[in-house]
């Protein structure tokens, strides 16, 4: 995925970290990649399990509007958001769910989709509140958006100290998860070749 100006769309619900998903792609870009960056946050009215998103841009060059219209990647946790902004994703576009937490048929076949079991993957590591660093480990894998140097400092700056090592195997978790299902996709790809 080449860089001009890229729309991304995090969403899920209250209590999933999902601002704070934006907030590290973000910082990553910017103070570690030294791009330019906007993050545009919104929340259903509860505080924890109502709807939620951040909206993350990432460009080369100065950013003049902030507002996400049709995302390049879209990443769904939850059922709803999934639902909702399935449409807005730009064909051609990254689209990205925890399978753990959304039911879907097989999405139009222009997108490059994967899905990730983000949530068990965190439960295993001990608590499931660091699925949105799991998705964001395996996002380093299957996109270069940001470096994924970048990414993990951002993660680790922002995360309390006391949780930094779990949230660092966290993220390798799903970097690991990304780069196997990338050779297992090449490799039908091969065969696919081979047989034809």
């Amino acid at each position: 995925m080449t860089l001009e100006e890229k729309e991304i769309l995090v969403t899920g619900f209250g209590g999933q970290g999902i601002v704070l998903t934006g907030n590290i792609l973000g910082t990553a870009a910017t103070i570690h990649d030294n791009k330019h960056a906007t993050l545009t946050q919104s929340y259903g009215p509860e505080a924890r399990g109502g709807a939620c998103s951040a909206q993350v841009i990432i460009s080369e060059r100065e950013i003049l509007f902030p507002q996400v219209e049709n995302p390049q990647v879209l990443i769904c946790m939850s059922q709803e958001g999934y639902t909702k902004n399935l449409p807005l994703l730009s064909k051609g576009g990254l689209l990205i769910w925890d399978s753990d937490l959304v039911q879907t048929k097989p999405p139009d076949p222009s997108f490059t989709a994967y899905h990730v079991p983000a949530t068990r993957f965190a439960e295993e590591l001990g608590n499931n509140m660091m699925a949105n660093i799991v998705m964001l480990g395996f996002f380093s894998a299957v996109c270069d958006l940001v470096t994924p140097e970048a990414l993990k400092k951002a993660v680790l700056a922002s995360v309390p100290p006391a949780t930094r090592e779990k949230n660092d195997k966290a993220f390798d978790r799903g970097r690991e998860y990304g780069f196997e299902i990338l050779k297992g996709r090449a490799k039908k790809e091969e065969e696919k070749r081979e047989n034809s």
